[in-house]
């Protein structure tokens, strides 16, 4: 049976048996779930890459206002286009665990304030300099600027001070942080010459792929970096190519097709339909990414919680997950982190949909007349679907919701984080500590709900430097009462992560850590003949 197994896994990697296919084959040779999925993983670490050729993606989440600095990476164009160019001094696998990239080990000292991280020698960037342990520490320096605007700011502002010493970058921490392997892990902390202080917006790093054409919003090409120092495990094509196709429909005619080998975000409601495609296979994998509403807590009349809490119970959570998620994904409870998390208190009452509550709310707060919710279809997959059942769920609740459908160009520059009630979504972090520091400490940059409370920042600063793991649980857990109850994240659902290949994409491995393997699909996939 394992030969059986072993044989039909390859056919499954090489693209010449679909993955449904093999997992009802498994099934009838008594092999059920994620034993077959770690069967399917294995064969794909195991079989040799196919080198050469195009590797192309069909991708929503570009605008003509991408840049290549990785400061300022917050939709998955940019964010899958620099895994391809750039690295970071290390990195998170699928398992969760953390893995060497341009640091080859690391060291804390038991009070976990300092770290020594030995950068990798025989390593250079696209422009032929050699990568040194100062590259790595301007990176840090200037993401770590408060004048950077960098979305990293809130992880590297822990930073007391840096230095290199030899072969090393030492980090001294202001607090303890048993964590920071997974901070320095941030997709923002891409390694650049002298840390991108000279041109952030070059797009040269030490990734497999250099950046040969960049037309935001519309088309971005990579060519096989010749020098690339790990050859053996990523950069399979001779070329990759990012296809900007905000509209879903054509994305999916476009894999259909044969015009693109992989596409992002296909829409729960057409994955059953796309299962019977010949040639095209759905890749959906659970994860930490979640959709959101999010209302600035600082602008009217969103500054009164009661209002804030009026939506939060006018919100049919159930309902959105079945009809916009069409059942893959899960209910959310107004706070960004689900049991998926190490150190989750699962004893948080779950907030469920209540038009008599949140018309009591309502009408507390004192505010008449409608509330405006900005929208788009680039905002997640079935945003717009997801707005106007909430526009219907919330007129039980004698609320009227307002729905302003926005055009998916420049929604992320001009409208997300701008606007004071819009809706969005986060990929998740590997870490509570990562997912807070980066959208609700009230220093974050990408705090876009304008949450600012002290007391909820001591919380999560005390649970960085907790190294009583009951202790850092429970803190964890206060912080997250307050921002589920008082906060103005409205979190309806977490979503899978649902992508589709064709028939010439070989290597695919599950990621839960985001879109597309984590945005490694085009560095770690290869095209079969």
């Amino acid at each position: 049976m394992s030969r059986e197994l072993d044989h039909l896994s390859r056919l499954v990697v090489s693209g010449r048996m679909s993955r449904r296919d093999f997992l009802g084959r498994a099934a009838a040779l008594g092999v059920m779930g994620l034993s077959a999925n770690t069967l399917l993983a294995g064969a794909a670490q195991a079989q040799a890459p196919v080198k050469g050729g195009v590797l192309k993606a069909g991708m929503v989440g570009g605008a003509a206002t991408d840049s290549l600095d990785p400061a300022t990476w917050a939709s998955q164009v940019p964010y899958t286009l620099g895994r391809s160019w750039g690295e970071q001094m290390l990195e998170v696998s699928p398992a969760g665990e953390i893995e060497p990239r341009l640091a080859e080990s690391y060291e804390a000292s038991d009070d976990a304030k300092t770290w020594h991280f030995k950068i990798r020698k025989g390593v250079t960037f696209h422009n032929g300099k050699e990568l040194t342990p100062d590259d790595v520490m301007a990176t840090l320096e200037r993401h770590a600027d408060a004048n950077s605007k960098s979305a990293a700011l809130a992880f590297v502002s822990q930073f007391e001070s840096m230095k290199v010493d030899g072969d090393y970058v030492v980090i001294q921490l202001k607090e303890a942080n048993a964590d920071l392997p997974y901070v320095v892990s941030d997709y923002h902390l891409m390694i650049q010459p002298n840390g991108g202080k000279d041109n952030p917006t070059e797009g040269i790093g030490t990734g497999p792929y250099k950046v040969m054409v960049n037309e935001p919003g519309v088309r971005h090409v990579g060519e096989l970096s010749k020098n690339y120092w790990g050859s053996d495990k990523r950069g399979h094509a001779d070329q990759i190519e990012i296809v900007v196709i905000n509209d879903a429909t054509a994305r999916t005619a476009a894999l259909q097709g044969g015009q693109v080998d992989l596409i992002n975000r296909v829409e729960p409601k057409i994955v059953d339909l796309i299962k019977r495609v010949p040639g095209v296979e759905i890749r959906n994998v659970p994860g930490k990414g979640h959709y959101v509403f999010i209302a600035h807590c600082n602008t009217a009349p969103f500054d009164n919680n009661d209002l804030r809490l009026a939506l939060k119970y006018a919100v049919d959570r159930e309902e959105m997950v079945k009809k916009v998620l069409s059942g893959y994904g899960l209910i959310g409870n107004d706070m960004p982190v689900t049991k998926a998390y190490a150190m989750f208190s699962d004893d948080i009452e779950q907030r469920a949909y209540d038009p008599d509550k949140a018309a009591f709310h309502y009408k507390r707060s004192g505010h008449s007349g409608p509330v405006l919710l900005r929208t788009s279809d680039v905002a997640f997959p079935g945003a717009v679907d997801a707005a106007q059942l909430y526009q219907q769920s919330a007129a039980k609740a004698g609320i009227t919701l307002e729905v302003k459908r926005e055009p998916g160009d420049g929604y992320w520059s001009e409208v997300w984080n701008k606007q004071p009630f819009s809706m969005s979504y986060w990929t998740g972090r590997p870490t509570q500590d990562q997912v807070y520091s980066i959208a609700y400490l009230s220093k974050a940059e990408w705090n876009d709900t304008r949450f600012f409370r002290d007391d909820f920042d001591k919380l999560i600063l005390s649970a960085r430097g907790e190294l009583d793991q009951a202790r850092r649980k429970d803190l964890y857990r206060q912080a997250a009462v307050i921002l589920r109850d008082e906060g103005g994240v409205i979190v309806p659902m977490f979503n899978n992560y649902i992508d589709a290949t064709g028939t010439k994409v070989g290597g695919w491995v599950d990621d839960p850590n985001g879109e597309l393997m984590g945005g490694h699909a085009l560095t770690k996939c290869w095209v079969n003949a």
